[in-house]
C-alpha cells in the first residue's frame, strides 16, 4: 500500500460519543476526518444518563457545556456511591458525582453538531466491512465500507480508529487481543410510562437483587433491574417488557406490568480490555477498547477522555509537528486508566450486585466510607479526577519534573490578566496547548514564542480566593490540549524540553 493516496487523514468508525468527540478533536487540530456509522439515524435510546466530573471538565474545556441546555452549570449531585455505599463526594476538592439526567442521545447530538460545525465528514448509513492488510507497516490504511445504497466503497487514510463499541468489527479485523471475563449475570434497562414509582436514584438493594429508578421527564421513568443469580441473556434474543416487569416484581414486590416501555434492553457484567490500544495505524477507543459493568456513567466518560487524549496527538503527527512516537503515549497513558476502570467496576459489581454471600462485604464498605480518607480515594476513582499520567522520561531532557501537578489534570480555576477574567477551561477552547505565565516572566514567554500556532501563552494570575494553592507554588504551567499538566515550575528551566516533547520543535 506504500504510496497510495489517502482520501482523508483519519477514518473513525462509529458515531457514538467517543467517535464524535474524536472527530471534533481532530478537526480542532486541523486534521481531515471521515466518520462512518452504520445506523442511518440515531436510535434515540439512551443507555447513559450523565457523565463523570472529569468528563464534564473535558466538555467545559471545549466550551460545550452551554450546549446541553442548562447553562454553564449542569445539574450535579454531591451524593454518590461506590458499589451502593453512599457518601458525599465534596470531601474531595472539585468533586461531585458528575452531571445527572442527561440522556446519552443528547450528549451525542451535542457532539455531532460540534464536530460537523468544525468540518467533520459524518457519513451515516455507512457500514465498516473489512480492513486491508498493511495496517501495521504501510503508509496508509485501507478499509471497505458499504454505503447506504448497498455499494462497497474503498476508503484510505493515514490512520483508522475503531470507536464502534463492545462488539467492534475494527478490533477484530485489525487482530487486537481482547482478554477478560465472560458475562455471568444479566440485567435489564427500560424507559417506562404509565406507572408511579419511588425514586431510587442511586439504587436500592432488596432481598433478591438491586433496582434503580429515576424520572426522565413527565411520566417517563428509567429503571434498571439487576436480579440476583440471573444468567447472562442470549444476545440474539429480544428482551420483552413483561420479562423486565417480572424481574422488577420479584425484587420489589411492585407490579409495573400495566405500564408500557418505549424501549427495553439488557446488559451484563462482561469485562474485557484490549491488550493494545494501537496496532500500527489502527487505534481503539471507548467501548471498542474496554467493556465493563455500567457504573456511574464511567463508560461514556472514559470513551470521551480516550478521544480527548488521542485526538490532539493524531492531529499533531498529521500536521508534521510531532514524531510518530507521540502516538505511543496514547496506549501508555490510557491503557492503565482502562485497567483501573475495569477494576473499579468489577469491585462495584461484587459489592452492589452480589447475593447474600456479599452481605459482610457490604457491611464493611458501609463502615469504611465513614472515613474521609476512604471517601477521598473512592471519589477520586469514580469521578476520574484521580487520573495521573506517568510523564517521566528516561532521558536527560528534564521533562520528568517532580512537581505534584505534572501528569494530573489542570484544576479548574478563575484567572485574571490584562484582558480581564478567564478560566483555565476557557483557555483550552481552541484545542491548543496553554502555557500559563503566572509571574509575568519574559523568559517563560520566550520559550514558547516559536510555537504560537500550537501553544497559547496566557500571562495571568490565579485569583487568591479561588484556589491558588492548588498550583502548589508553580509560577509557570504547561497544559496539554487534553487539560493535563505536562510541566510546571518556578522559572523557564526545563520548559523547552517539555515543549519539544509534547508540541514539537520551535519554528
Amino acid at each position: 500500500m506504500e504510496g497510495t493516496a489517502a482520501d482523508t487523514d483519519v477514518i473513525v468508525v462509529g458515531a457514538g460519543p467517543t467517535g464524535l468527540m474524536l472527530a471534533g478533536e481532530l478537526r480542532l487540530g486541523g486534521a481531515r476526518v471521515v466518520v462512518i456509522e452504520k445506523l442511518a439515524a440515531p436510535t434515540g435510546q439512551s443507555r447513559g444518563l450523565g457523565f463523570t466530573a472529569r468528563a464534564m471538565e473535558t466538555f467545559d474545556e471545549r466550551g460545550l457545556l452551554p450546549r446541553f441546555g442548562q447553562g454553564d452549570t449542569l445539574a450535579t449531585s454531591p451524593m454518590g456511591h461506590f458499589g451502593g455505599a453512599q457518601f458525599d463526594f465534596t470531601v474531595l476538592e472539585d468533586a461531585h458525582f458528575g452531571a445527572r439526567g442527561i440522556p446519552q442521545g443528547d450528549t451525542e447530538a451535542v457532539l455531532e453538531t460540534w464536530a460537523a460545525e468544525l468540518g467533520a465528514d459524518i457519513r451515516r448509513g455507512w457500514e465498516f466491512v473489512s480492513l486491508a492488510d498493511g495496517h501495521l507497516d504501510g503508509d496508509t490504511v485501507e478499509i471497505t465500507a458499504r454505503t447506504p445504497q448497498g455499494e462497497e466503497r474503498t476508503l484510505r487514510a493515514a490512520h483508522l480508529v475503531g470507536c464502534d463499541g463492545g462488539s467492534s468489527r475494527v478490533r477484530r479485523a485489525a487482530g487486537f487481543d481482547f482478554p477478560g471475563t465472560d458475562a455471568t449475570q444479566g440485567m435489564y434497562l427500560a424507559d417506562i410510562t404509565g406507572v408511579e414509582l419511588t425514586p431510587r436514584f442511586l439504587g436500592e438493594r432488596l432481598g433478591h437483587g438491586m433496582v434503580m429508578a429515576a424520572p426522565l421527564s413527565e411520566g417517563v421513568w428509567r429503571i434498571i433491574v439487576c436480579p440476583d443469580g440471573r444468567p447472562a441473556p442470549d444476545r440474539e434474543r429480544t428482551v420483552t417488557f413483561q420479562e423486565v416487569a417480572g424481574a422488577w416484581r420479584d425484587i420489589t414486590g411492585e407490579d409495573i406490568g400495566h405500564g408500557a416501555a418505549s424501549w427495553v434492553s439488557s446488559f451484563t457484567n462482561a469485562t474485557r480490555q484490549a491488550s493494545q490500544y494501537r496496532r500500527g495505524r489502527v487505534f481503539l477507543a471507548g467501548d471498542a477498547a474496554h467493556i465493563h459493568l455500567p457504573a456511574g456513567g464511567q463508560g461514556l466518560s472514559t470513551g470521551v477522555q480516550d478521544a480527548a487524549n488521542l485526538g490532539w496527538k493524531l492531529a499533531s503527527v498529521i500536521r508534521g509537528d510531532a514524531p510518530e512516537a507521540l502516538l505511543d503515549t496514547y496506549h501508555a497513558e490510557r491503557h492503565p486508566v482502562g485497567a483501573r476502570l475495569l477494576m473499579n467496576t468489577r469491585a462495584q459489581g461484587i459489592v452492589f450486585l452480589g447475593g447474600p454471600e456479599c452481605d459482610p462485604l457490604r457491611e464493611l464498605m458501609a463502615e469504611l466510607v465513614q472515613y474521609d480518607d476512604v471517601k477521598r480515594h473512592l471519589a477520586g476513582i469514580v469521578s476520574h479526577l484521580d487520573i495521573r499520567y506517568d510523564l517521566t522520561t528516561t532521558d536527560d531532557t528534564g521533562t520528568g519534573a517532580a512537581h505534584p501537578l505534572v501528569g494530573r489534570r489542570m484544576p479548574p480555576r478563575q484567572l485574571v490578566g490584562a484582558h480581564g477574567e478567564t478560566t483555565t477551561a476557557r483557555l483550552l477552547h481552541t484545542g491548543h496547548g496553554v502555557l500559563l505565565d503566572l509571574a509575568d516572566d519574559p523568559e517563560v514567554r520566550r520559550a514558547a514564542a516559536g510555537r504560537r500556532d500550537r501553544v497559547d501563552v496566557a500571562t495571568v494570575a490565579a485569583k487568591p480566593a479561588d484556589g491558588a494553592d492548588a498550583l502548589a507554588g508553580a509560577t509557570a504551567v504547561l497544559v496539554r490540549p487534553d487539560g493535563y499538566v505536562a510541566w510546571a515550575g518556578t522559572s523557564a528551566q526545563g520548559l523547552e524540553p517539555a515543549l519539544q516533547r509534547w508540541f514539537g520543535p520551535s519554528r
